[in-house]
């Protein structure tokens, strides 16, 4: 849709995402590290199979969305009566929800059966993203500068996060990574919504001088501001999520420790006083 709603609709979806993996990922990582025995694992598996079906949800959204506002092509591809493509750009913002909808099927089927090799679902996700680019870099040609940069900005979370995504792959449950991808994530959303007010503000105020260089130049600025913000909303909620970790392995880890470490110290008494025997024998 080529109007503000048409961003803030992407922009929403990939905010909720990165914002959800900003918090998944420090929690993964800092359960593992203090549960070392691997409990827990199994319930992040069904968080991430979850997450899989909620991106199903959210592209059927975005197609429907494309398809059947009341200037969208209604699943019309081409006019044969006026020999014309029709709204190429819902279409090609269709394509781009469809990616999405498969690299959710794939995270249903890697966390919900053992027959799906591991790393198919960033595999397929950095797939889906690299289509999102590929689609946008032909998306802005031919058009005003101010639009081509805002878009162009784009592109480099999104060619960016599918090369993040693709390492993913061979470097599994790096915190590093999911933390950047997360970042990425977030930039994409708050930057959808920026296109969608610089190229059709809501409330109807003066719109941008799309010829207008320093425009460009302010744009570019507000880019860096962006990602400035998305770094705080990460790092906070990293820092949270690990004092309520801790906190919670404190209140409830220690006890387990005290029995493991009971039960230990009993099994080593029991062999000792077994060791006794058999010399008093």
């Amino acid at each position: 849709m080529a109007n503000f709603k048409g961003h803030a609709l992407p922009g929403s979806f990939f905010f909720l995402f990165g914002y959800w993996w900003s918090v998944k990922y420090p929690m993964r990582y800092h359960s593992r590290r203090l549960n070392k025995n691997g409990h827990g694992n199994s319930r992040f598996s069904h968080l991430d199979a979850i997450e899989g079906a909620v991106k199903i949800v959210c592209a059927v959204i975005g197609i429907l969305a494309e398809q059947f506002v009341p200037d969208g092509p209604h699943m019309h591809l081409y006019d044969g009566q006026n020999r014309d493509w029709v709204k190429l750009t819902n279409w090609q913002h269709s394509t781009m929800y469809l990616f999405f909808g498969i690299s959710g099927v794939v995270d249903v089927f890697t966390y919900s059966s053992a027959k799906v090799p591991i790393g198919l679902d960033r595999l397929m996700l950095s797939v889906a993203v690299f289509v999102e680019g590929f689609l946008f870099y032909f998306h802005i040609m031919h058009r005003p500068p101010l639009d081509q940069h805002v878009h162009a900005l784009l592109l480099v979370i999104t060619f960016g996060g599918a090369a993040i995504l693709l390492l993913e792959v061979f470097l599994r449950d790096n915190i590093i990574l999911e933390l950047f991808c997360s970042s990425l994530a977030l930039l994409q959303g708050t930057w959808f919504y920026q296109i969608g007010f610089v190229l059709y503000p809501p409330w109807g105020g003066p719109s941008w001088d799309v010829d207008d260089h320093n425009n460009v130049m302010f744009i570019t600025m507000c880019f860096c501001w962006h990602y400035a913000l998305v770094i705080l909303i990460v790092a906070v909620n990293y820092t949270l999520v690990c004092c309520f970790t801790q906190k919670r392995w404190k209140n409830s880890g220690e006890p387990e420790v005290k029995l493991l470490l009971r039960k230990q110290r009993c099994e080593k008494d029991f062999q000792t006083a077994l060791l006794s025997g058999h010399d008093e024998e």
